[in-house]
């Protein structure tokens, strides 16, 4: 189409003439379309309903002479109507409805059907008036000529007979259904009558069902059509339900044998699906001497000459192989694991003796069907590891574990992912032996299948890490040695593609990684990582759970240096950052360090860089802090944070004397009353605040107990590097002065041994408290990954009162008031986790030790 440019001055020369009619030509045809979809005015007419009409009286006159689609608007109107005026609409409008319905399309018929079903759901009219009113239509309709409606008014029938009372059934449905199903009906009104029947079985009692409802299982069984047969053969399993074991043995278990050798290959699937469904209800005579034989024999027939069944055959394996477990031969228990091995691969390897054109028909045909019977094989491995006894999965299993994780087709792979934490369970202490192909699965090039491996990645992590026999602390990430990467390489996938779900699915799940790697770890590999995804990407809910599993990585964070690091640059790169929506971010991740943290640490650490966002310039990020601030106010304790509660009433006053912006103004006037009606919780326990302090102190505990666990690291460190000092010293003079006196060498022998054990003595407290962090670190630390702030239990948290008072300010942690509200300083003391008077009392014994040590050495040398 060639673009029509008006110029100041039109060129009406020959060539340029032409362009412009075909333009108006090509204008003509765009407008001719909608010329003819507007309306004549005798239409208009037509379509116009008077305004004051009621909704019934409005319903019947579309229903009477109004066109198609205002009747079925009228139609799908119809459970509204029974809900404002039950009475007047079964009255007036349901008789207009069934009229209509006899001459109706297929789009009202599909309509009413749901409508129908709506109405029975809503119970907007008692049973007895719905199957007064309604059945009788539904039952008009069941043997439409379009398939669809009739399948559409059957599942209404079959939602109905489940509220019917068993008389209305007997008189309506049943007595019916005996001429429904004579071989002189049609071919649809004897499917129905299958379908039926097999929701009638479970209405009536055994004796109903045998002398009214088998008669005429058993002729349908034998109908002339395949589809009959087949049909009725898929309702044989909720007739046997509804007869009882007995019944099931000597009726339902015959016609199975002899819809299992009909000549319809349907039918015969039909047969094979409920054996294996009705397994349960046989006895071992009938599982050997019956189903047994059936199911070989269909085995065998699937790869010669009958393979619609091998579909069916590979998803229902499983099952069927754990239900005649008890009646296997060893013989027969390995044949039916080979059979299952050779589907597994199904497709996967060419035979000799085919030519080119074969084998690619071969593909073009099958690869679907193979494709179908691998993912089914996948779907049932965990089946098959309890088939083969767990012990036995490396020998007998493994060799395919391998194969379906690394197959060719994504709906395979997909498969073992969903299924790959039920195989680890299962696997138990042996589960290091997949840890091969949880890296691969982790890596895989469909996002598909990562996705559905993270569902259950916390839980695989750990049966991985806490599984095996090499479970210590020390040997975690020996079990899983490319897991690193593999987790590195599976976010970086998700990030770069357009799956945002699948990344911010990642990321959640990626908070439970402290109990699996060490701190260190994290710290390198994949806290500095959650924060640029918060920082550059542009999805927020990506962000969001960036924000949260980065809390997660900070609360559990073994050294001072690093989560001060953290802490800095959360407050300088979002919470002073120059993009608005940065800053709205560090606001979500107070919120997070508020739900993780203890509240000393958030007052601490991030209350005042909250409250200095009431002067941000823009009206968003004050309008967030607004809401936020009722929960910031939570946070605080009576006496002790009385200074930071007038910093926030300050900031508030500013804000209502200040703020310009109208609806900022109105959500702070409201935030006002919030924060007045708030009660502030006191230092002291409360009945009031019980749980919540239980909570809040059993947080504070664990904060305490990492730091004191990095302290008692730190000396543990610097006690052995002095031992290893010393010894290296002692052996250097003892071969200089091999010639001196023996007493003067028993003389250094003995004192250096005495130094030790005096200091040995005097460190007993310490060595417990270390014992004390290091169970912390195994059991404490565990991050139970939907509630993971929870108090294990009240006893620890009780109990805690009386250690901190023993405790004393050592541990405490120390923040200067001004150190947020001025950030041009970057004084790393501010932010640090333990007090200046902790590292003094940690100095001085230091000291003590050092002068004693060289006391001793003075002594020796003189």
């Amino acid at each position: 189409m060639h673009p029509i440019i008006f110029f100041s001055k039109m060129d009406f020369s020959q060539s340029n003439l032409f362009g412009y009619i075909e333009d108006l030509q090509e204008l003509t045809i765009i407008e001719r379309p909608v010329r003819r979809s507007l309306k004549t005015p005798e239409e208009i007419e037509r379509l116009t309903v008077d305004e004051e009409l009621s909704d019934i009286e409005r319903a019947v006159y579309l229903l009477s002479s109004g066109q198609d689609i205002q009747g079925t608007s009228v139609v799908a109107n119809l459970p509204v109507l029974m809900r404002q005026n039950p009475a007047e609409t079964l009255r007036r409008v349901l008789p207009k409805i069934r009229e209509v319905l006899h001459v109706a399309g297929v789009e009202m018929q599909l309509t009413a059907a749901v409508s129908f079903l709506t109405v029975l759901q809503e119970e907007s009219v008692s049973i007895h008036t719905y199957s007064h009113s309604f059945l009788h239509i539904i039952l008009q309709h069941l043997e439409h000529r379009d398939a669809g409606v009739s399948n559409a008014w059957l599942e209404t029938l079959l939602a109905v007979i489940e509220a019917l009372p068993k008389e209305t059934i007997r008189h309506e449905i049943l007595n019916p259904l005996v001429s429904k199903a004579q071989l002189s009906q049609t071919l649809q009104s004897r499917l129905v009558s299958c379908k039926v029947m097999g929701k009638l079985a479970n209405k009536f009692e055994a004796h109903i069902i045998k002398r009214e409802i088998l008669p005429l299982v058993k002729s349908l069984c034998q109908d002339v059509e395949y589809e009959v047969r087949t049909c009725m053969c898929r309702q044989l399993e909720h007739i046997a339900q509804g007869i009882g074991t007995e019944l099931t043995k000597t009726v339902v278990l015959p016609e199975l044998v002899e819809l299992a050798r009909d000549e319809g290959s349907s039918v015969r699937l039909a047969a094979f699906e409920t054996l294996v469904n009705l397994l349960d209800m046989f006895d071992a005579d009938d599982r050997s001497q019956t189903v047994l034989p059936l199911v070989k024999s269909f085995c065998e027939k699937s790869f010669k000459a009958d393979e619609s069944i091998l579909v069916s055959l590979s998803f229902h394996l499983g099952k069927l192989c754990n239900g005649l477990y008890g009646i296997f031969t060893p013989e027969q228990h390995l044949r039916f694991l080979e059979f299952y091995k050779k589907l597994s691969t199904l497709g996967l390897q060419q035979e000799n003796g085919h030519n080119d054109n074969q084998l690619q028909l071969q593909t073009l045909e099958q690869e679907k069907k193979y494709i179908s019977v691998r993912k089914n094989c996948a779907y049932n491995f965990p089946a098959m590891i309890v088939f083969v006894d767990p012990k036995n999965f490396h020998l007998e299993l493994y060799s395919i574990f391998f194969c379906l994780c690394h197959d060719p087709e994504v709906p395979v792979r997909y498969t073992m992912a969903i299924s790959f934490y039920e195989v680890a369970k299962l696997l138990n202490s042996g589960v290091y032996t997949i840890h091969k192909e949880l890296v691969t699965l982790l890596q895989d090039e469909s996002l598909e299948v990562l996705d559905a491996l993270v569902g259950h990645l916390p839980e695989i992590l750990e049966l991985m890490t806490n599984g095996g026999e090499n479970s210590g602390s020390e040997s975690k990430l020996l079990s899983i040695p490319d897991l690193i990467p593999a987790l590195t390489t599976a976010e970086q996938r998700a990030a770069t593609s357009l799956k945002w779900r699948t990344h911010e699915k990642l990321l959640q799940k990626y908070a439970c990684l402290p109990h699996i790697i060490s701190s260190d770890q994290i710290y390198y590999r994949f806290l500095h990582r959650m924060l640029t995804i918060i920082l550059t990407n542009n999805v927020l809910p990506v962000q969001k759970a960036a924000a949260r599993t980065l809390c997660v990585y900070l609360r559990y964070n073994r050294k001072q240096e690093q989560r001060h690091e953290v802490i800095q640059k959360l407050i300088e790169q979002l919470g002073q950052g120059k993009s608005y929506w940065n800053r709205l971010r560090f606001l979500d991740t107070c919120e997070f360090i508020m739900e993780l943290f203890s509240k000393s640490f958030f007052c601490k650490y991030f209350f005042l860089p909250v409250l200095e966002l009431t002067h941000d310039p823009v009206a968003n990020v004050r309008m967030k802090l607004c809401y936020l601030l009722p929960k910031v106010k939570s946070t605080l304790k009576i006496p002790t944070d009385k200074h930071l509660l007038q910093q926030l009433e300050l900031c508030i006053r500013k804000l209502l004397c200040q703020e310009k912006d109208k609806d900022v103004l109105t959500i702070v006037k409201r935030t006002v009353l919030e924060l007045d009606r708030m009660e502030i919780s006191v230092d002291a326990f409360q009945k009031r605040f019980y749980e919540n302090d239980l909570l809040d102190q059993e947080k504070e505990r664990q904060e305490h107990l990492l730091l004191e666990m990095e302290q008692l690291e730190k000396e543990k460190q610097q006690n052995e590097g002095r031992s290893t000092n010393i010894n290296d010293k002692m052996f250097e003079k003892k071969r200089r002065d091999s010639k001196t006196s023996s007493v003067l060498a028993k003389s250094i022998t003995l004192s250096v041994p005495g130094s030790s054990s005096g200091t040995s003595g005097g460190k007993d407290d310490k060595k417990s408290k270390l014992v004390r962090s290091q169970s912390f670190s195994t059991q404490a630390l565990h991050p139970k990954y939907s509630n993971i702030d929870k108090c294990p239990n009240k006893s620890s948290a009780t109990g805690y009162t009386s250690s901190v008072s023993g405790m004393g300010k050592s541990c405490m942690l120390s923040f200067s008031d001004d150190s947020f509200r001025t950030h041009s300083t970057g004084n790393s003391g501010n932010a640090a986790f333990p007090s200046s008077s902790s590292r003094n009392l940690f100095n001085s014994a230091d000291q003590k030790n050092n002068g004693n040590k060289e006391s001793q050495s003075r002594k020796m040398s003189m």
